[in-house]
């Protein structure tokens, strides 16, 4: 039967976790200007894959209110995974009242043939959300292409628990992590098998995470360390049958 999913702090983990986040545990950060474009097309399949590797975004849970970041906010794949809510901001011709919730999926990248202010709107150190078509047309009319906008990171509201899928092959084992509520940006990665102790593992790149360690038929367990510092172990969340491409579902943060 599998063991519950525990929650708790990593100490031990805290010399990974140095690099600074935006998240306020559950709470909204402080409001920030950015500001907004959109791609994608109208039913966001061009937001498809990306640079956070979630793939279809669809069956992973996040739909279409997502956003690509610009190089300032991605930090090189550290924030995939966070939540942003986005107000347009100062255009009343273009704004639309209300905000929206996205999660960051994708990187905006810079365009150094164009200047910040005439599309390079991704250039550093711009800090801009390339939104979908979709979270875009929440806040602003379609025709404003560009808009400025008040941004804050808040707490991910995920369905089911996290998701694990396991590709690569034998001592070199990818790990997509994926579903993550809580701060969402993913910080840290421990693999145990059954035969093993905890081992870190290392983000290869957006939300996979790599180990080379043999972990064939064993039953798998993984802890998941968040930017607010918090942790998540999912206990023998993979059977001893597991194979490569197949996707488990372990604990949530609350």
């Amino acid at each position: 039967m599998m063991a519950p999913p525990l929650v708790l702090a990593t100490p031990l983990l805290l010399a990974l976790l140095s690099l600074p986040s935006a998240a306020h545990g559950h709470g909204a950060g402080r409001w920030t200007s950015a500001h907004a474009t959109f791609y994608g097309g109208a039913d966001a399949s061009g937001t498809m894959g990306g640079a956070c590797g979630y793939g279809d975004l669809y069956s992973q849970g996040y739909g279409t209110a997502t956003t690509a970041l610009s190089a300032a906010l991605f930090g090189g794949g550290l924030s995939c995974g966070a939540c942003f809510e986005l107000r347009c901001a100062g255009e009343p011709r273009w704004c639309l009242p209300g905000s929206v919730v996205v999660t960051a999926t994708n990187l905006c990248p810079p365009n150094h043939a164009l200047p910040g202010n005439a599309g390079g709107w991704c250039n550093p150190p711009l800090r801009h959300f390339d939104l979908s078509q979709p979270a875009f047309l929440r806040i602003a009319r379609y025709r404003a292409g560009v808009v400025p906008v008040s941004y804050r990171r808040v707490a991910c509201r995920r369905r089911g628990g996290i998701r694990f899928t396991i590709n690569g092959h034998s001592y070199f084992n990818l790990v997509l992590v994926s579903n993550v509520g809580g701060a969402g940006d993913v910080r840290a990665v421990a693999v145990k098998g059954l035969r093993t102790r905890w081992q870190a593992m290392s983000r290869n790149w957006g939300q996979n995470w790599q180990s080379g360690a043999l972990l064939d038929r064993q039953v798998l367990s993984f802890r998941v360390t968040a930017s607010d510092r918090r942790s998540v172990v999912s206990n023998n969340v993979a059977p001893a049958g597991w194979a490569f491409g197949q996707t488990f579902t372990g604990g949530q943060f609350t």
